[in-house]
């Protein structure tokens, strides 16, 4: 599928979005992003999601010493009641996280940006997805804590992990949900010459 072995990179240590693109047998290389992702003031989460993104993508095409052509980036977030969600920094804050979206759906934001090095073109958007939850009862909020997973997930939870336990249903896109929408990014990556679907 991908044009040259090399010529892409995914600006993201993401083990998921690695996933994913290999799933559907892009292939490419990570060089992970150093960009600061604090979310600034009066910054919807959309805005945040697709800043980031560019600035991800945009911070390893800018190295002197990377190589590759085009270049992805990409930010998720979980959004309830139009707070913002991170990852918990410990087994209170996953607590809170995960009974405050116990029995009721929210939001999962990925941004994403596919840039081409060699004439400076972005492609960047940010696609949405509701998630409903369960009711938790205690006793499974603090097994799935106990578990680990949910400490390096945004909103506490992986959808495709031990997490899918909680979840009825999706409206949207699942592979947003899991970090990287793919449907969007492999239509930038087509739009922009780097890849080719079912080469002839």
């Amino acid at each position: 599928m991908s044009k040259e072995p090399h010529g892409i990179v995914l600006a993201s240590a993401s083990p998921r979005r690695s996933e994913l693109l290999e799933q559907v047998g892009i292939r490419f290389h990570v060089i992970p992003s150093n960009v600061d992702e604090t979310l600034l003031a009066d910054e919807t989460a959309e805005d945040h999601v697709i800043r980031l993104s560019r600035n991800k993508a945009l911070d390893v095409a800018g190295r002197q010493d990377v190589n590759g052509r085009w270049f992805i980036g990409s930010d998720t977030v979980v959004v309830r009641d139009n707070l913002v969600l991170g990852k918990p920094i410990d087994a209170a804050e996953a607590r809170q996280m995960l009974a405050s979206l116990s029995g009721r759906s929210h939001r999962v934001i990925s941004g994403y940006a596919v840039h081409k090095r060699d004439n400076g073109q972005t492609i960047s958007g940010a696609v949405v997805t509701k998630v409903f939850f369960k009711k938790l009862t205690p006793r499974e909020i603090e097994g799935y804590i106990a578990t680990g997973e949910p400490f390096d997930k945004a909103g506490a939870y992986a959808i495709q992990g031990i997490g899918s336990f909680m979840i009825p249903g999706i409206e949207g896109s699942y592979t947003n949900v899991v970090g990287l929408p793919l449907c969007e990014v492999i239509a930038a990556l087509e739009e922009l010459a780097a890849i080719e679907l079912f080469d002839k």
